[in-house]
Parts: structure tokens; sequence; C-alpha cells
């Protein structure tokens, strides 16, 4: 058992095991909300603490590191741009994250929003609970098909690749753009390589599942809209802003898009107005990794490295991995 003198402060309950473990293994302290704390509540938070745990909508920056001081940050999701991670490698404070285990889930996410925004599933749910259906008709809540048609997937990680798979059962020609080729995939799905360009004006459905960089910034912007075809849909369960909502709203209001699906937003939690008023939009609350298991898994991930850290171990998720020469850790 690891000593419970260790510190730690987390900016949310997590569900299951790792969440038990945590409040009894250290000395912690949980912010009790579901909304995030405010900087400041972080802030005080920290101080006098060894470790934070922290999600994607807590930014984490160097004043936030020198206040605890911290020791480690572990990242309760597979991204980690809401920490300086340079910062934090400059102070010899070591940065982690819960990677590979929601992939499968978020794919299913993917789908599940794809599905609704081809075929109107939200829209015709609120019509029903309306009061509006009078009966079945030609050209009653008409959708797009799916079968058969274009697939292209912008990011071919594990939760990229997890959707291509998925692409098989509907007889869909997949296209897909990533940084290297990915001959595995292409040998096993019979997915095809293809530019940027080439992606958007040819598929009928665009997933995204990149990373937000400074290269990704509004990947998605003006110019990629006015090249994919007439009556696309957009899936985002990326990140926000890597989607320039403004242009997206302008594709939309036009016609040029047939619909879009968002699980992420470029304000997040704000959420552009007019998408709240528009039909042919299905909204989601930031939900791809929100499985039981999977968000269990990932709170059991982040009391592992919480438990190899103070153990005196290198934790298995390290992002900034040349820390460690700092620390004279060996990696794993």
């Amino acid at each position: 058992m690891v000593p419970k003198k260790h510190r730690v402060y987390l900016t949310r309950v997590l569900p299951g095991e790792g969440m038990e473990r945590i409040l009894r293994n250290y000395d912690a302290e949980v912010f009790p909300g579901d909304a995030p704390p405010d900087r400041e509540t972080i802030l005080r938070g920290v101080r006098g603490r060894e470790a934070l745990v922290c999600l994607l909508t807590d930014p984490v920056d160097r004043e936030i590191m020198e206040a605890g001081p911290l020791r480690i940050i572990a990242n309760y999701a597979a991204g980690y741009n809401n920490i300086d991670v340079e910062a934090a490698t400059e102070l010899g404070i070591i940065v982690t994250n819960t990677p590979g285990v929601l992939s499968e889930t978020t794919a299913d996410l993917t789908w599940a929003l794809l599905l609704s925004a081809a075929r109107r599933i939200v829209e015709g749910d609120r019509f029903m609970r309306e009061g509006r259906f009078k009966g079945w008709a030609p050209t009653l809540l008409l959708g797009r098909d799916i079968y058969g048609k274009t697939l292209g997937v912008i990011g071919a990680g594990s939760i990229g690749s997890a959707v291509m798979r998925r692409a098989l059962g509907f007889g869909m020609r997949v296209l897909y753009n990533s940084r290297r080729r990915k001959p595995e995939l292409e040998e096993e799905l019979g997915a095809k390589w293809a530019t940027l360009k080439d992606l958007l004006k040819e598929s009928d459905f665009i997933t995204i599942h990149v990373p937000l960089t400074e290269e990704t910034y509004h990947l998605i912007g003006e110019r990629e809209f006015r090249l994919m075809k007439d009556g696309a849909v957009l899936v985002n369960v990326a990140r926000g802003p890597v989607v320039d909502e403004e242009a997206l709203v302008e594709a939309l209001k036009e016609g040029k898009l047939f619909s879009a699906a968002l699980d992420v937003y470029e304000r997040e939690p704000e959420v552009h107005p007019d998408l709240l008023q528009m039909d042919n939009v299905v909204l989601a609350p930031h939900i791809g990794s929100a499985s039981l298991a999977t968000r269990s898994r990932m709170a059991s991930m982040v009391a592992d490295s919480l438990d190899d850290f103070f153990s005196g171990r290198v934790p298995k998720n390290v992002v900034n991995p040349e820390v460690l020469e700092k620390l004279h850790l060996k990696p794993r």
C-alpha cells in the first residue's frame, strides 16, 4: 500500500475502483461538482499537494504546477493539450494520460452520431415527442443511405482505425488521411490513403480523429467545406477547434452539408448559438468515452500512475519521457 501521506488534488469525482483506491491510499481532496472548477479553485486546491488529477477541461499552466509544487500530473484523458507539457518537463513534473482504453468506445459513439445525423434520428425523436406524427408518408424525414457509400476518416490512430473497421459491415469504400500510410490497415480493410483534398472531395461521410495541434487547428474550415461533396455528413469526435465552427454553420445554412454531428466544440462547453437552433445538427455533450466500463478503466489507469510514481516506479503512460532523465529514472 502507498503511504497515505502523499497529498493529491482531483478536479472531479471519478467512477469506479480507481477512485476508491485513490481515496483509500492518499490524502485526497476532491472538487465536488460536475462543472469544471475555475482556475483560482484549482490554484487553491493544489497548494501543498504533490499530485494533480485533472481533465481535458482543466487548463494546467506553470503557475498551477509551481503552486503545489506538483511532482506528477495524471490527466484523466487520452489527450493532454490542456497541460503545458513543456513547462512540466522544465519543472521535473511527470505527466501521464490514459491512452488506448477509450478507442473502441469512442468509435462506437462515432457511428452512433453518424447514423443519427444521416437518418435524422434526433430530429425524428423530437418530431414524435411533439405529437407531429400523423402517419407514414413517402417524403417524411428523408435521410441519407450509408451502405455502399464512401467514408473518409481523418486521422488513422487507434480511434480512426476502429471506426474504419466498423465500416466493413456497411460495405463502404474507406478513404483515410494521416501523416503516414498504414499498409496494415490497407491490407486488412481495403482502405485507401488519400490526400485531405481528395478525401474531402470524394467522401459521403467524413469523421475526424486527430489531436489538437498547431497544424490541426481549424483543419476543417471554409476552404475545406467548399471541397466537400454537396450533401456530405461531417462527424467530429476529436477536438472542437479542429473545425472552424463559423464555417461549419455557414456550410449547414447553405445546404452544402446535409448534416453534422458533434461531440466536441470550439469553445467548449459553449456551443455556437446557431448550432443549437439547427435541425440538421446532432449535438452530444463530449461523451466519446462515456461508457461505465471505459470511464472506470480510465480512473484505474490514473490510480495506477499515482501508485507507480509514489512507489518509486515509472508510470506506464508518461507523455513527457524526457523528464525521466532529469529525475534519474529509467523508462519501462
